[in-house]
């Protein structure tokens, strides 16, 4: 255990500068501050996803048909159970369907407790509007059933068809969701009071954010607690007055405000023709020039007749193809060194270029080596 000693005034003096002057070189660089708890979690207080195998009852007729024998045995199964004895393949029903439940259980959560639960189709059914999720239990990574869910599905959508085959579907049917259908049944082991020491994970690593974090809580906190272990992680040793009750120091840490940093990034979806830009992209001194080739290809037909009376011709339709060959021709716009974002969507747009000429643009400057940034491509 690290041993703490009160901090002087001026050591509280000496921090309460280092934040200010934090906070004002993010302002001067036009970057927000972001709470602790938007930029990290704590390690150990996460969600656990669970899953699980059940079946909807209930339906008109959307259910699953006889060709997913998996429903039928499981049908076949759950009727035996209950003391009902009949063959898979003497089940013909329309109204059932089978499915997988999903849910996520929230740190802390107590037996007792209840939650959502997400429920969708398995086999062939058409639709789950109107069906009733029979008890279905859900497990964790370690094989063990922590919630059992139950209850009556709300899809948000509707299907109405007709029997000449027309149909009308809103949203996706054959998903839906049972609000508080889930009850938790076994607690996830977990003593925070008991700990020490206090890690956070950052959502994205680097080590001037972890850097500047640490910063942050040791100011806040007004003691020399926190450190950047990785560009990950921050490390935070919990002060003597926290020790049990570790609540309020992480209601405090999180509040805290941090001016996150971030790696010079373009990326770009090559699908759709998106390109988003972050604010730090700079480019070297480079000439640029974009031009586009357009070929037109045009068909028209003319018509021969043969005068009336006069002459035993017969009528003729001939082709007549042109072809036109046009290259744009665009400014060569040469680019100062370390010029910003701005600039460079300004000169761009002086060239005229659509966002997929972008993205042929910036594979070039990243080829020549004057884009200073990551060329992330989705």
């Amino acid at each position: 255990m690290r041993a703490f000693t009160r901090p002087t005034a001026h050591r509280r003096i000496l921090g309460a500068l280092a934040l200010a002057l934090a906070l004002q070189l993010g302002a001067a660089a036009g970057i927000q501050a972001a709470r602790i708890k938007d930029l990290a979690v704590f390690r150990g207080v996460r969600a656990n996803q669970l899953v699980g195998y059940g079946l909807v009852v209930g339906l008109t007729g959307s259910g699953d048909s006889d060709d997913a024998k998996f429903m039928l045995q499981s049908l076949s199964s759950m009727l035996e159970k209950m003391g009902v004895t009949v063959k898979p393949e003497d089940i013909e029903v329309k109204n059932v369907a089978a499915v997988i439940v999903t849910a996520e259980l929230p740190p802390f959560a107590r037996t007792g407790s209840r939650l959502d639960i997400l429920v969708s189709s398995l086999g062939n059914a058409k639709s789950l509007q109107g069906g009733t999720l029979l008890m279905t239990p859900l497990k964790g990574a370690d094989g063990q059933v922590y919630v059992v869910a139950q209850g009556p599905l709300s899809t948000g959508g509707f299907t109405v068809g007709a029997n000449t085959g027309d149909k009308v579907q809103k949203n996706f049917t054959t998903v839906g969701r049972v609000v508080q259908g889930g009850l938790v049944e076994r607690e996830v082991p977990f003593n925070l009071n008991q700990k020490e020491s206090l890690s956070l994970a950052l959502h994205r690593p680097d080590f001037t954010t972890a850097t500047r974090m640490a910063q942050s809580i040791n100011a806040g906190l007004e003691a020399n607690v926190a450190r950047a272990q990785d560009s990950g992680t921050v490390q935070v040793a919990v002060p003597p007055k926290y020790l049990g009750d570790l609540a309020p120091l992480i209601a405090v840490i999180e509040t805290l405000s941090v001016v996150p940093d971030t790696v010079s990034r373009i990326v770009i979806n090559e699908r759709t023709g998106t390109v988003i830009m972050g604010e730090s992209v700079r480019i070297s001194t480079v000439a640029i020039a974009h031009g586009n080739l357009s070929v037109q290809i045009k068909t028209s037909f003319n018509v021969s007749q043969p005068l009336p009376f006069t002459s035993s011709g017969t009528t003729t339709v001939t082709p007549d193809t042109q072809t036109v060959v046009q290259e744009g021709r665009a400014p060569l716009y040469v680019m100062p060194e370390g010029v910003s974002i701005g600039e460079v969507v300004r000169a761009l747009n002086a060239l005229g270029v659509s966002p997929r000429d972008l993205i042929s643009i910036f594979q070039a400057l990243k080829a020549a080596g004057a884009l200073q940034a990551e060329l992330e491509i989705i």
